[in-house]
Order: C-alpha cells, then structure tokens, then sequence
C-alpha cells in the first residue's frame, strides 16, 4: 500500500491502522521507530492528525541521560501496564536541559489508537504489545547529519555519545526486521510500503 499525494495523504494509512484489532487492552498500540533524526516526532505528529487527534507517547520522555535505552522497566508499568488495564497512563517527563524527572505529571488516555515514538520503539520488549509498527527508512548516516544539523554544534558531544549508544541498541535489539510498514518521506507528503515482518 503506498500513498505519494500531497492532501492528506496518511488519511488511507490512519484508516488501515484503526481498522486493527486492539493489541493493548483496549489500545492499538502503533509504534514508530527510526535512527534519531529520521522524522519519527514529524511524522506521528501529522499521522496522530490523521487519526483525529491520536495520543502520542514521546519516548524522549521516559528517557534520560543515564539511560538512553534502559527505559523500559519505566515504560512497562507506567504505560503498557495502564493501558492494559483500559486505564489512563500517568508519568513525569525527563527534563533534557535540568537532566531529571518531572515535577509535571502527564497523562496518556487508552484511546482507541496511541502512538508511540522514539528510537527503540519497536524493541523486542515492546513488540507484543504493539498492533503495528512503523519504521522511517532513512539510514542511520543521513538521519544522524539531519538531527546535528538540527541540533546545532552545541549539541556535538551529545551525538557522539548517542550514535555510539543507538549502534549498539539496534545491533543486540534491531527493530527494522520486524517493522510491518516501512515509511519514506517525500517532498511532499509520504509513502510507505506493507512488508512481511521477521517473526522470530
């Protein structure tokens, strides 16, 4: 299934994910994964549009700078558990400039459709609980300068830590093999391709 148009162009995408059947209690949990600097944030944000205003979980905010990727005792009860329940998840943020948690409580509602974004979204701990996952294909060179550029020369050091870190996350727990969609984005718009995932 493809989409190249430039109106609305994830509406057909939207459709084929709320026709899913609930994969966390009542939830159809969608994750979105990618290098850092692949467009997740951008493109559940125009995807959670297309849904009428879907919930989306940033996982940069149950990350930390001690653990870039040991954040899923955090997520599993936090998030997964809650909505397994049909119960509104709560949590306090990471504060990447104060580096600590909270005070701020936010809220994540057991819509019928959340999505879940960041990089290690679709990592074996989370996969049973996702009813599909969504992977920006953009390849972990091209996605790094874009989040540099982004992030300006400050920043430097940081991705040098993180580019070492993601390397070694996606070699023990890839998630490209098991993505249900692979998503590319276009000058306009996006297209994406239904593929087979690994199942082991």
């Amino acid at each position: 299934m493809n989409s190249t148009a430039p109106l609305a162009p994830l509406a057909p995408l939207a459709a084929r994910l709320r026709a899913l059947p609930p994969s966390c209690g009542p939830v159809r949990l969608i994750a979105v994964d990618g290098h850092a600097g692949s467009g997740k944030s951008t493109f559940a944000g125009r995807l959670a549009d297309a849904l009428g205003g879907a919930p989306v979980l940033h996982l940069d905010d149950l990350a930390s700078h001690a653990e870039l990727f040991a954040w899923t005792d955090r997520l599993l009860p936090l998030v997964t558990g809650s909505l397994a329940r049909g119960e509104s998840a709560r949590y306090a943020p990471y504060d990447w400039t104060l580096r600590r948690f909270g005070p701020e409580v936010r809220e994540l509602s057991p819509a019928p459709v959340v999505l879940m974004e960041g990089v290690g979204a679709g990592r074996r701990a989370l996969r049973p609980f996702l009813a599909h996952l969504l992977w920006m294909d953009l390849d972990a060179e091209r996605s790094w300068q874009r989040g540099r550029e982004r992030d300006g020369a400050e920043q430097s050091a940081f991705w040098d830590g993180w580019t070492e870190a993601e390397t070694e996350h996606f070699s023990a727990d890839p998630s490209r093999p098991f993505a249900d969609t692979l998503v590319r984005q276009l000058r306009e718009g996006y297209e994406w391709h239904q593929r087979t995932p690994a199942t082991a």
